[in-house]
């Protein structure tokens, strides 16, 4: 029962953390196109720093194997990655143009995730299994 409850923990995380990139998308857009510049942007991306790790602990209690794990350290990755690329803007513009590509797998591996683990809560539990026992001659 507590890895299944975990496992739909672990699905609407995924989908609201979703949500909350595809927002850090839009205060993006603010910063280029509307006014008060890049800080609501910049607050909410280390904010979002903590969701992966979030996800990978929640990933781990539910069990959901290890190429979800390895999808989530991936995402790990890349958003850890993220805030560090515009840094680079003046001495590697190159470097720093990476961010919003770096967002776009960030969403896409989200994504992934998001869709295999709505996938994994649907399938039923397998039963642990038993535990082999010593056969005694007749």
């Amino acid at each position: 029962m507590f890895i299944r409850a975990t496992r739909y923990v672990y699905v609407v995380l995924l989908w609201l953390y979703l949500a909350a990139i595809l927002f850090q998308i839009f205060l993006a857009g603010l910063g280029f196109f509307g006014t008060g510049g890049f800080g609501s942007h910049r607050d909410l991306g280390w904010t979002l720093h903590l969701g992966p790790l979030l996800l990978l602990i929640v990933a781990g209690l539910g069990q959901v194997g290890w190429r979800l794990i390895g999808w989530n350290g991936l995402l790990l990755l890349l958003v850890g990655v993220q805030p560090f690329l515009p840094g680079a803007r003046g001495s590697a513009p190159y470097i720093a143009a990476l961010h919003p590509v770096n967002a776009v797998f960030i969403v896409l591996v989200n994504l992934e995730l998001a869709k295999r683990a709505t996938a994994l809560v649907r399938l039923p539990i397998a039963p642990p299994a038993a535990k082999p026992t010593a056969i005694k001659p007749a």
